[in-house]
Formats: C-alpha cells, sequence, structure tokens
C-alpha cells in the first residue's frame, strides 16, 4: 500500500485494487481565512484526481472543496459515502457530478468489489450534532496486507471494532492540531484569554495520544490540520512566533511530542510525501523536498511570508466576491431565516435559554430564543451571549442561502464573541443547522435520552461510564485532578461532588465517592 500526502487531511491511498482520493482540499476556507499548511497547490491535482474511489469524511470546507472536485476530479470515481441521517453530502457531491456511490453503514466493514480487485472498508460516521456539519467520519481500508486508519479531524467514541474487524492497524492518520475559534475570539481579559490557549493546545495533543494508545498502530501520521493563516488580518493565529496559547501547533511540534513520551513511529509527511508499506513494515518515505522539517523549524515564518504573497491574489479575488457591506437593514432577512427554525427547535431553543445579540456594523439584531422571535434590541438590554460580525460576511451567508454559520463565519474566525457563563453547544448547534431538515434532526436528536446506566470506577470515584456531552467512554477519556472530571475528548469538565457541569449549561454527571 502506498499512501501520500496532498495537504491538511488529504491523502491518495494506492492498492492493487484502486486508489482512494481522500479529502482533497486546496482552495482557501471559511472566508478566505484557512490555506492548507504547508502550500499544496503546486501538486498535479489532475494525475491525483485520477481515482478509482474518492471519500470525503464531511461538508468542512478544508475536507470538501468542491471548485477543486469539480475541476479536478474524476466524476466517475465511486464514492465511498459515509451512513449520515441527513443527505446533504451526497447532494453535494451529486450537483458536482459524482453519480456512483457505495453507500456504507456506519462502522461496518464492507467489500467493496471493483475491476481492479477487492477492497475491505469501514466507515465509522459520527453523527451528533456537534460532529461537523451533521456529521464527521474515519475511513479503514485493508488491502489483505496493510490497513490504513484514515481518522482525520473525527473523534470516534469507541474503537473497539477495529480491532475485532481488522486486527492490527498498520498506518493512522489523525488530526492533532486545533480547528476553533476558542479562546481567541472571546473577549476577555489578556491573561485568562493565554492561560485557556495554552489548556486547549495541551489537551487537543493529550487527546491525539489517547486515540494513538487506543488505535496501536505501527506508524502515525500527523494530518488534518493546522490552518495556514495568510491574511495580515489574522497572520498571528500562526504558530511562527513562541506563543505557547497558540492552539494551532505544527506536525514537528507534535512528533516532538510523541517522542517525549515514548511513541517512535511519527511520520512526518508533507504534500507529496510518499510511504510504501507493506503490513506493518515500512519500505521507504520520500518527500518532494530535501529538507521538509526545515518548513516547521528555523524557516517557518520566511515560509509563510512568503506563501502570502504567493497567495495574495487568490486571498483579494476571495474578499471581492463577498457581499457589499452596505445595503438595507438585516432585521427582516434574518427574522425570515431564524424565526422558522426557531418554532421548530424547542429542545434548542430551551437549551439555549436567553436572547443573543447580533451586532453587525451599526445595527444590533436579537434573536429572542424563548420567544422565538427576532428582534431590535431594548434600551439597555443585557446578553448573556453576544457576537460582532462584519455586515459583508452576514450578508454573504444569507445571499447565498447558507445553512451552516458555523462552517462559515465562525471557523473564519473573523468576528469577536462574549458570553457570561459557559459554552453553549446548543447555541452554536443551531447556527449550523439553518434548514428544516437539519434543525429536525438535532433537536430530535437532543430530546431522545442518552442511556447513563453503565458505571466506572476512576480515582476512588463511581461515575457513569458515558460522557453526558457526546457519550465517549469515560474509562477511556476520562481524567480525574481533584473533585473536577475533565473528559479529554472535547475538554468538557464535571464537579465529582455535585455533578454539575463546569463546561455548558445542563448535561448533569451521576457520580458516587467510593
Amino acid at each position: 500500500m502506498q499512501v501520500t500526502s496532498i495537504g491538511h487531511a488529504g491523502f491518495r491511498i494506492e492498492t492493487e485494487a484502486g486508489s482512494i482520493l481522500c479529502d482533497p482540499w486546496v482552495n482557501p476556507a471559511y472566508f478566505a481565512s484557512w490555506f492548507p499548511f504547508p502550500d499544496n497547490s503546486g501538486l498535479d491535482w489532475d494525475t491525483l484526481g485520477d481515482c478509482d474511489y474518492l471519500y470525503v469524511s464531511h461538508l468542512h470546507k478544508d475536507h470538501f472543496d468542491p471548485a477543486l472536485l469539480r475541476a479536478h476530479v474524476n466524476k466517475d470515481a465511486t464514492v465511498l459515502l459515509p451512513d449520515y441521517p441527513v443527505p446533504d453530502l451526497r447532494r453535494e457531491l451529486e450537483a458536482l457530478g459524482f453519480h456512483t456511490f457505495f453507500e456504507t453503514t456506519d462502522s461496518v466493514k464492507h467489500r467493496v468489489s471493483g475491476p481492479k480487485g477487492d477492497l475491505d472498508v469501514m466507515i465509522i460516521a459520527l453523527r451528533a450534532p456537534a460532529d461537523g456539519p451533521i456529521g464527521d467520519s474515519g475511513l479503514v481500508v485493508s488491502d489483505g496486507t496493510t490497513t490504513a486508519f484514515n481518522m482525520n479531524d473525527a473523534r470516534p467514541i469507541d474503537l473497539d471494532v477495529l480491532v475485532s474487524e481488522f486486527g492490527h492497524i498498520d498506518v493512522h492518520m489523525l488530526q492533532y492540531s486545533g480547528a476553533i475559534w476558542y479562546p481567541m475570539v472571546y473577549d476577555m481579559p489578556a491573561r485568562a484569554k493565554e492561560a485557556f490557549g495554552v489548556q486547549k493546545r495541551q489537551r487537543q495533543m493529550d487527546r491525539c495520544r489517547q486515540y494513538i494508545a487506543q488505535v496501536g498502530a505501527s506508524w502515525v501520521v500527523p494530518s488534518a490540520g493546522p490552518p495556514c493563516f495568510l491574511d495580515p488580518e489574522l497572520r498571528d493565529l500562526n504558530d511562527d512566533h513562541g506563543d505557547p496559547a497558540n492552539i494551532f501547533p505544527d506536525q514537528m511540534v507534535f512528533l516532538d511530542q510523541m517522542k517525549s513520551h515514548g511513541h517512535n513511529g511519527g511520520l512526518l509527511m508533507v504534500p507529496g510525501s510518499t510511504a510504501d508499506f507493506t503490513g506493518s513494515e515500512l519500505n521507504s518515505l520520500t518527500h518532494p523536498i530535501d529538507d521538509p522539517e526545515s518548513v516547521f523549524t528555523t524557516g517557518k515564518a520566511d515560509y509563510i511570508e512568503a506563501y502570502a504573497q504567493r497567495q495574495a491574489p487568490v486571498l483579494a479575488a476571495e474578499k471581492a466576491s463577498w457581499a457589499p457591506a452596505e445595503g438595507e437593514p438585516l432585521l427582516e432577512p434574518l427574522r425570515a431565516l431564524f424565526e422558522p427554525i426557531m418554532l421548530a427547535s424547542d429542545q434548542i431553543c430551551d437549551g439555549i435559554g436567553y436572547p443573543v445579540e447580533l451586532r453587525i456594523g451599526p445595527e444590533t439584531v436579537v434573536i429572542d430564543f424563548p420567544k422565538r422571535a427576532v428582534r431590535e434590541a431594548i434600551p439597555d438590554e443585557k446578553f448573556r451571549y453576544g457576537f460582532a460580525i462584519a455586515p459583508e460576511l452576514v450578508r454573504t451567508v444569507v445571499r447565498d442561502n447558507e445553512p451552516d454559520w458555523v462552517n462559515t463565519i465562525f471557523l473564519s474566525t473573523r468576528f469577536q464573541a462574549w458570553r457570561v457563563g459557559g459554552y453553549n453547544e446548543y447555541l452554536y448547534t443551531f447556527f449550523k443547522c439553518l434548514t428544516d431538515e437539519r434543525i429536525a434532526y438535532a433537536d430530535g436528536w437532543f430530546a431522545e435520552a442518552h442511556d447513563d446506566s453503565a458505571s466506572t470506577t476512576l480515582a476512588g470515584w463511581e461515575i457513569q461510564r458515558r460522557c453526558p456531552h457526546l457519550k465517549a467512554d469515560l474509562s477511556k477519556f476520562g481524567v480525574i485532578e481533584g473533585n473536577t472530571l475533565t473528559c479529554n475528548l472535547h475538554g468538557w469538565q464535571w464537579n465529582l461532588e455535585s455533578g454539575r457541569c463546569l463546561t455548558a449549561k445542563g448535561h448533569p454527571l451521576r457520580t458516587a465517592r467510593l
């Protein structure tokens, strides 16, 4: 099996039974905030796109690049389709001209037969509202000799099925770096923001190491990040100036962390790097440049500066495509967009529980979730949650009928936020579910009772085994320090004495001291 990095979370996997193109991404994403790092624009995308199979893990724009797929990828390729409750991914791919789909069942091993032979594949589909834009996934592929697990930025809660269906995993590709806007966009004291950043940087790498330990692969390829920020307004978000609070560490940072914890099976792959495997044996690893480590070490800031200069016309063209900042007031368009969604989402609106302020340039719009209404602000009104967003961004998503502000505005980091109290998962779920189909699924998901009957024991406490957030196995992801339990899957915390969630409203944990 030959695995070639094509940048970020993207790989081309070559087997005797055919080639699989995974998550190809080259065009800037999220209002041109994110670019692949290192630069992959010089790859031969026509050759890479001449594949037998296509796997797009989910609809985040650093995994789903419609312009690239339309221009360069073989439309006769068989799409390995994750088992998602809402068919948005299939619809998007059909609109691009793909017409042959192999529909998988979540966490079931399938034999895919093609003209070149057979492959065993499994797609682990995550279907909670917090997973990507209504879905995220990881791909397992085996040619009978070598097994690869491309987990990209999915966060599976149970990986026992890997061993039961495939045995030993030879190579494991997974996310280790940040892919979020927290804490950078929040209005908070600088010292608090730094402390939260340091904490998040380490937790996301700890989570990755926990996955590596669970999977137990011979070789590990850190992938799916970090993004590169080339806009001068966002350049400080790059981890190239020794900031311990930066949440976007690069591949070399994580490989060094792996080594410091006794794992020497990490592989650095840059766009164009190719690794050849026979089972767990690494036959060769070749790179397109002589010293790939230099991109991440001594020459990183200079590399990013040169990259920004090359991509300046692309960034300018993206900005020119945005809607004008000036225009008619946004109150009525946002009322028409949000009110029908609120009326169809009792669980989510009640979970948010308070009005939310949107400052859009000179205009303020209030999303009053308790009253299911969009309105003007009341004089001296106070808010527990609010956003300041440039009007051109809001006008663009409204113009484009964008169903997901999380996958556009928020991941761009081109906004500011403030809150009183903890993170509100319901609020961000609302903003990624701006269609009837999505909101119906998400509201129903929250309405279902989650099983908390099973228990586990940690550090002198008996606690429910499944995390109240997204049902991660706390016997694997739970860490106790003092009277605080942290689930390292997403960093949520609970007070063990009371069972109260310290991260967000609701989500109590069943606990008992032994």
